[in-house]
């Protein structure tokens, strides 16, 4: 009989991926759908609006730069229609911009780099990670530990 391997659990999800290139929307889905994520893409912000309210999907990703909405605009509206859902910035501007999570809405933004790809892959698994318990900053762990203590 042979042996299962028991895999690692790790969160899959279904993304939601925007992008007017073509070519970078099929490379990202290609490397996304090699972690087991099921991939769903938009050429744009208006036919992402579309797709976003007809289905449920656990991470949206987008880029800036698209004609006719951007990928701040796009998180804007995304956020009004849901404000929970994880949503990551891809852009070639982050530095001369001045892009953060802060500015842009966006729960992670990341520079098309090199590195990208790493960076993207890091990102996905973080954010569609089961929200657990937070566990205490490591002052107060040390301030109950003292008073168990006493």
């Amino acid at each position: 009989m042979p042996v299962r391997k028991l895999s690692e659990p790790s969160a899959h999800g279904r993304i939601l991926l925007v992008d007017d290139n073509w070519n970078g929307l099929k490379a990202r889905k290609s490397v996304l759908e090699e972690h087991g994520h099921r991939i769903t893409m938009a050429r744009g912000g208006e036919e992402a609006l579309d797709v976003f309210s007809r289905q449920k999907f656990e991470l949206v990703i987008t880029d800036y730069q698209m004609p006719g909405m951007d990928g701040l605009e796009l998180i804007s509206r995304l956020r009004k229609q849901s404000p929970e859902a994880p949503i990551i910035l891809l852009s070639g501007f982050v530095d001369s911009l001045g892009f953060s999570q802060e500015n842009t809405g966006a729960d992670c933004v990341i520079q098309k780099s090199a590195n990208e790809v790493q960076h993207l892959v890091r990102a996905v698994s973080r954010l569609l990670q089961p929200k657990n318990a937070k566990k205490p900053a490591s002052g107060e762990r040390a301030l109950k530990a003292q008073r168990k203590a006493v």
